[in-house]
């Protein structure tokens, strides 16, 4: 049984988000919800649909130990807000273009900041570090690390009896 569907928004599906995707696949895998909770990533945009993750940001990502491995897709109103219980965007700008997709107040109360779950509150919005160096990659990283530790967290909260370890 799938407890939640989420899904990571960046602008182009590239960077950020895929690494969201991998991190919280990563760390639901550790704790046994690899199952019960879904994650999927899209952009704002489709420029990049049908490409892997930038190679620096795979190659950064891959020394944690997160393999970045979906294909870039541009975000489907008509049929994420359905799919999805909750979409989460990295800056204010997906987030403004999130509710600007959105098609009801139920779908915008979907929509989330991906800091929002941050433990440490070190930025209120996650980079794209596109355009930057080595540290931009690992920023986005160490910062997404925190937030889906948060995000598991706040996943824990929502479940009156938690989530069933499937492995049992």
């Amino acid at each position: 049984m799938v407890g939640k569907h989420l899904l990571f928004v960046c602008l182009g599906n590239i960077c950020r988000s895929p690494s969201a995707e991998a991190v919280m696949n990563g760390k639901l895998k550790t704790i046994g919800w690899e199952r019960s909770i879904l994650c999927d990533s899209a952009g704002i945009i489709g420029f990049h649909a049908g490409e892997p993750a930038d190679a620096r940001m795979r190659k950064h990502a891959l020394k944690r130990g997160y393999a970045l491995t979906s294909i870039s897709r541009q975000v489907k109103p008509n049929s994420d807000f359905d799919r999805f219980d909750m979409i989460i965007g990295m800056d204010d700008q997906n987030i403004k273009d999130l509710n600007a997709l959105a098609r009801s107040e139920s779908d915008r109360r979907k929509i989330f900041r991906m800091t929002d779950f941050s433990t440490q509150k070190i930025f209120n919005h996650v980079p794209d570090p596109y355009y930057s160096g080595n540290d931009g990659f690992e920023l986005v990283l160490d910062l997404l690390e925190d937030a889906c530790d948060g995000l598991i967290e706040h996943l824990k909260g929502e479940s009156p009896s938690g989530f069933v370890n499937e492995r049992v």
